[in-house]
């Protein structure tokens, strides 16, 4: 996993130019549990983003909005989040927005029982239902209160964990397919980050499409600025701008005079919609 996602002591140790943000209803067709309910436009951003722990301060933001990337994840809430976010303020999202920045909400909820090492948060075969539910209605809150409105994505954030112990599978695939369903509810649609040998990998292979999350951003530290030569899993899943790839990590960069050390992301899929 990225060295960022979780804190210290719950680590693994294991953007060409930016695209133009466009809006669409694509992606709705790969979700379910949303046929009763009016949706808002879908907002697509095609090309480079970047992932770091901390949201930047709104001056970072402006020296490294020069073309290279045009969209940043931002860590909207969890137990599990691994930074504090001092910055990231419903003034800072209606800024960096004004900017022409793309932003991605990503939660870092409860992680799986068999995962490695101990976490504010875990999945229980008994509780994965209830906390999946509860989790997403903090996601919503939180993002909404950062001014992410209904129609965005909610990223749930799930690191990596031995997807061969069907115990712990099925709970995780419980919780995740929980808090999807709260998020539509809310009229949020259902965004998930996982690695593609294992949590990916679990939504991708799973045969009950259910609840399912609507977008696929996979990890996958190749180098390969793309989300269709490399994609790893079925040619008909996550068509249609639902796709983004992780593919570089720890990558400390400097621009106008702010460093950062982020990970990198090709990205054709939703974004927040925050105007």
């Amino acid at each position: 996993m990225s060295s960022h996602r979780q804190s210290k002591k719950r680590r693994y140790i294991t953007w060409a130019v930016a695209g133009t943000a466009v809006v669409a209803g694509a992606g709705i067709a790969a979700q379910t549990s949303m046929a009763a309910t009016t949706w808002p436009a879908q907002r697509t951003f095609t090309g480079r983003a970047f992932d770091t722990c901390a949201a930047p301060s709104l001056s970072a933001m402006k020296a490294w909005h020069t073309g290279f990337y045009g969209a940043a994840a931002v860590y909207v809430g969890g137990k599990n989040r691994g930074c504090s976010q001092p910055n990231l303020t419903a003034s800072w999202v209606k800024s960096v927005s004004t900017l022409g920045w793309k932003l991605i909400p990503l939660y870092v909820g409860a992680q799986p029982p068999c995962q490695t090492g101990s976490s504010p948060e875990k999945i229980t075969a008994s509780t994965a239902a209830s906390l999946g539910a509860t989790d997403a209605a903090d996601a919503v809150a939180k993002a909404s209160a950062l001014g992410m409105k209904a129609g965005s994505p909610i990223y749930l954030d799930m690191e990596s964990y031995d997807v061969t112990d069907k115990a712990c599978n099925d709970a995780v695939l419980t919780y995740v397919r929980a808090f999807d369903k709260a998020l539509h509810a809310k009229t949020y649609r259902t965004g998930y980050y996982g690695f593609r040998s294992s949590s990916a990998k679990a939504v991708a292979d799973a045969t009950d499409r259910t609840d399912l999350p609507g977008n696929l951003w996979y990890a996958l530290w190749d180098k390969q600025n793309t989300t269709t030569a490399d994609w790893p899993f079925g040619a008909a899943q996550w068509t249609n701008h639902s796709r983004a790839h992780q593919y570089m990590v720890n990558s400390k960069e400097s621009r106008g005079g702010y460093t950062i050390t982020v990970d990198r992301d090709a990205w054709d899929a939703p974004v927040a919609i925050t105007g």
